[in-house]
């Protein structure tokens, strides 16, 4: 955060907190919470429509990066927000799908607790190693996996982390038992893949994309039934032969429930026309991010709420605890 901003969120909570119900929305600075460390997806694409949203609403954003449990602390916090519209929540899969499974006694509820703003769309999780790995396909991570259990250990954003989830898939999928290492965020995992502590990631492809095209990382795959034009050299697990390994981590806009609807379309027009932008737009298409037909808080809602029902068996199969 800058120090200019620094200064204008601070203005902002030390003005009053309330505001006549006459007032134009926004009045002062939107701060939306992050519940992942700086460098992962939700931090990218947040920051890449950043300045967009300023011009259109005419006040600051602020990414508050509230990493811990999975990103189940920062969405518990934007659910305990006030629904005055200054604080929202950008977050995705794991929170709000695989969490109501992983933990007990969450502070929020995914189908009670939230206003859905906007879903941005899904991105592929990405299974690397090294770039001077010896495993230079799936099949031979694969065999090397099956070799003995935990033979592969590897690295996501966190337990109940959608990149968690899609290497326990693929541990069922390949019937291997590989070794789970969580971190804090995306950069962490692809710090210890670098340093040779761990032997991969899987994680979303956002977080990791350059990487990979520099050949620091060298993808093995993509969890997607298509392949993305961004990074034609990394196949995807059908074509790699486990065509049970799908996955999306699907990113998507929330305030607390009972935000108001002018405050959530204002938002979601704000970020449509973000997203048109061409530059924005083609930054997406790199990060592999593909759109969901999905508009209107009860149908991202219903969304949401299917994901948490297909992913509850990978959750509960893979004995992982918070």
């Amino acid at each position: 955060m800058t120090i200019t901003r620094r200064a204008a969120f601070a203005a902002a909570i030390a003005a009053p907190a309330a505001v006549s119900a006459q007032s134009p929305w926004p009045t002062r600075p939107v701060r939306i919470i992050n519940p992942y460390a700086p460098g992962g997806g939700s931090d990218i694409m947040l920051r890449t429509m950043s300045e967009r949203l300023e011009r259109s609403l005419g006040q600051p954003i602020i990414i508050d990066n509230r990493a811990g449990a999975g990103g189940a602390l920062g969405t518990g916090m934007a659910a305990q927000a006030q629904p005055d519209g200054y604080t929202l929540l950008i977050t995705n899969t794991g929170p709000l799908a695989v969490a109501p499974t992983l933990m007990r006694n969450l502070n929020y509820d995914p189908g009670r607790s939230f206003t859905y703003i906007t879903m941005f769309g899904g991105i592929p999780l990405l299974c690397a190693v090294k770039g001077d790995s010896r495993l230079r396909t799936l099949r031979d991570y694969a065999a090397a996996a099956a070799a003995r259990p935990e033979a592969i250990s590897f690295g996501s954003s966190g337990v109940g982390s959608a990149g968690h989830l899609a290497g326990v898939l693929f541990g069922m999928e390949a019937r291997a038992q590989l070794l789970h290492v969580p971190f804090r965020g995306a950069s962490e995992a692809e710090q210890a893949v670098l340093s040779g502590d761990t032997d991969s990631l899987w994680n979303t492809l956002a977080a990791h994309a350059g990487a990979v095209r520099a050949g620091t990382l060298r993808g093995l795959a993509l969890t997607s039934e298509q392949g993305v034009a961004s990074q034609p050299d990394v196949p995807t697990t059908v074509a790699a032969g486990f065509p049970g390994v799908i996955a999306s981590n699907w990113f998507l806009l929330a305030g607390p429930a009972g935000l108001a609807p002018s405050i959530a379309e204002k938002m979601d027009a704000a970020i449509q026309a973000a997203v048109a932008e061409p530059a924005i737009a083609t930054r997406f298409a790199g990060l592999g991010l593909e759109a969901l037909p999905l508009r209107g808080s009860a149908q991202i809602a219903a969304y949401v709420a299917a994901e948490g029902a297909r992913w509850a068996p990978v959750v509960r199969a893979s004995g992982a605890t918070p």
